[in-house]
């Protein structure tokens, strides 16, 4: 039996931008960044005081009215994944479980069972209110250090009790923080039944997720799959690790970070982590024309890999890699799968993150595929205008890469430095003529992933 062929109908995105991948698209074309002075907790022991947050934005508008309780349990990554998804099904014109419970429309568009859900999620960060206030109960007596023994449950060697600290946390704790819970809410509001999953693979997360929902939809296990990343860093824990790899730009207290982030360039002090996510609606094709969907382009290749493990323990490598061989192989294998290749590709949005090593290695892995011709394919780098989202990464750069097939337009790229290599140098918007363009991304870990989407036919 030939594989379906599987098209994008809806696309769904929250960032620092706004809400809605029309947002997302009226600021990139804009050449707005979100970037801005961090207010969602005191930054002041940091170096880096800059990052992209999402303003003015709570799940609870966004649910049915009869699950509006459950937002209590919703990390933020969860209430961002939340909100794409939203504006996902708003793109696609479909109805799902959600719109039939509100009494809204009396069927789905599909049946609960061909609809599949798989989202790529990160290490959800603890509210600092609630950790903190369990953990200043497991103090030693006399030293006030903390202590793993009053922290934990367990018996000693010696016979003596745990003191069980950990039982102060709020009962629900452990809801709010499974990474899997993006894709539970998103499933249970929507009505998703058929195949689920999530994947926790930093900055690759989205664009994986995003292959596994094209398989599942090709072998006939799904008719429609929301799929994509979502994560919010902007966070006492999620700073505190990418400063600990070496990732952020120093800001002192500066009010704008824009200047500092160059995509490509050398002299680039850094990156910015961002909140935000991208969620897309993937149909079969044919069943979504039946339906009268509009189809804004077309899922056609997918490929990933894995790249040599580094130690993030000391911050930036000693001896960065020259190519990133995983993130090459993941390009080609996306190209194979799509049967094209690489001079058939229009443009490129990469993650180009503005940390001078990572994105040498990714200029690499593009020279690799594309030779020569790389200095004349566009790139899109949208990372000085949303941050570096991690696990939502991926899902924007794909909502990215479908927004300018659906526009047949380069965004405007905003870029102080003198990129090195690649075609990402500051420049207003301008149609462009895509017939297929290419998303791609590493990740902390080293894995790796692309997509190639092609313009309907």
């Amino acid at each position: 039996m030939p594989e379906r062929a599987v098209v994008i109908t809806g696309l769904g995105a929250i960032s620092s931008l706004g809400l809605g991948a029309q947002a997302l698209w009226d600021g990139l074309v804009a050449g707005r960044s979100g970037l801005g002075p961090i207010t969602r907790f005191d930054p002041s022991g940091f170096d880096c005081r800059v990052a992209a947050e999402v303003r003015d934005f709570s799940a609870k508008d966004h649910v049915p009215k009869s699950y509006r309780k459950a937002v209590k349990v919703m990390a933020r990554d969860i209430e961002l994944a939340i909100g794409a998804a939203k504006t996902a099904v708003e793109d696609a014109r479909i109805v799902t479980r959600g719109m039939v419970n509100e009494g809204v429309a009396s069927a789905m568009t599909y049946p609960s069972e061909r609809v599949g859900c798989h989202i790529g999620a990160g290490l959800i960060a603890a509210e600092t209110d609630e950790l903190s206030s369990a953990l200043v109960t497991a103090r030693q007596e006399g030293s006030g250090e903390f202590s793993l023994r009053a922290w934990g449950t367990s018996t000693a060697p010696d016979g003596s009790p745990g003191a069980g600290a950990m039982n102060n946390l709020p009962p629900l704790w452990m809801l709010k923080y499974l990474p899997n819970m993006l894709a539970c809410h998103v499933t249970i509001i929507h009505g998703c039944e058929g195949p689920s999953n999530t994947i926790t693979c930093a900055e690759a997360s989205g664009l994986l997720s995003i292959g596994e929902s094209l398989r599942v939809i090709e072998r006939d296990d799904a008719d429609l799959c929301f799929t994509g990343g979502a994560e919010s860093k902007v966070n006492l824990m999620g700073m505190l690790r990418m400063a600990f790899a070496g990732r952020l730009a120093p800001t002192g207290d500066a009010a704008d970070g824009v200047p500092l982030i160059k995509p490509f360039d050398p002299a680039s002090a850094g990156s910015f982590v961002g909140e935000g996510g991208g969620i897309m609606l993937l149909e079969d094709a044919q069943k979504a024309r039946a339906r009268g969907a509009k189809v804004l382009a077309e899922l056609v290749g997918f490929g990933a890999a894995h790249s040599q493990p580094i130690d993030w323990a000391h911050g930036i490598p000693a001896n960065p890699p020259e190519i990133d061989e995983g993130l090459q192989y993941a390009i080609e294998n996306a190209l194979d799968d799509a049967g094209i290749t690489a001079a058939q590709i229009d443009a490129i949005v990469p993650h180009g993150a503005g940390v001078p090593w990572m994105d040498h290695a990714e200029r690499g892995a593009l020279q690799k595929v594309f030779g020569s011709r790389l200095d004349q394919v566009p790139v899109v780098a949208v990372t000085p205008n949303i941050g570096s989202c991690n696990a939502g990464m991926g899902g924007l750069l794909a909502v990215v890469a479908g927004l300018c097939i659906k526009h047949q337009q380069l965004p405007a790229q905003i870029n102080s430095g003198t990129p090195k290599g690649v075609r990402a140098e500051a420049r207003p918007a301008r149609a462009a003529r895509l017939g297929h363009v290419l998303a791609c991304s590493g990740s902390l870990g080293g894995q790796n992933a692309a997509i190639v989407l092609k313009a309907p036919s």
